[in-house]
């Protein structure tokens, strides 16, 4: 019989990519002050990913002055927010990239990445673009997926973390079909 947890992973569509990713074991459920701190951390780095992730529309040939000026400074605080990424993450001590799967259930992860002996832990995923902020997400150990992988499930997400994760994964999936399909034009 298979895990609920796992049926629920399966049936969503997937983040399913390489990414800087890391384990520690935590105690959970967390505290209070300890989970809200957290969420309000993963929100500001998935606002931060939607926002550099988004895409805009070509621009038009509006010859509106603020238009134009507004895309000029959209375009100066994204170098600037790159530069600043870049300059945080010069010094941090990023774990190795991995190759993985995860949407607001849980993770299917490398066993070198989950400790065997740790039951509940705290995941850590870098993305690029926004690599000095990871998002940091409490799960449990649920089964073995095959030899090399885990299957862990998300503790304690609350419904807007939820979403954004959601959100966020649902962007990256239709980004990759994107891709997928130019390349066969």
């Amino acid at each position: 019989m298979q895990e609920p947890t796992w049926l629920a992973f399966s049936e969503r569509v997937n983040f399913d990519d390489s990414l800087h990713a890391g384990c520690e074991a935590a105690t959970l459920p967390l505290g209070d002050l300890q989970q809200g701190a957290l969420r309000e951390r993963n929100i500001s780095v998935l606002s931060t990913l939607a926002a550099f992730t988004e895409r805009r529309a070509e621009p038009s040939d509006n010859d509106n002055p603020l238009t134009q000026e507004v895309a000029r400074l959209d375009s100066k605080l994204n170098v600037l927010m790159a530069m600043f990424d870049q300059w945080l993450s010069r010094d941090a001590n990023l774990p190795p990239r991995a190759a993985l799967r995860f949407n607001a259930i849980g993770a299917v992860l490398p066993n070198e990445l989950w400790p065997a002996s740790m039951a509940t832990g705290l995941l850590r995923l870098h993305f690029d673009g926004c690599l000095a902020l990871p998002l940091e997400l409490p799960a449990r150990l649920v089964q073995e997926c095959d030899g090399n992988h885990v299957f862990v499930a998300f503790e304690n997400l609350d419904e807007t973390t939820g979403d954004a994760i959601e959100r966020l994964v649902f962007r990256h999936h239709r980004r990759k079909v994107a891709e997928r399909r130019q390349s066969l034009i």
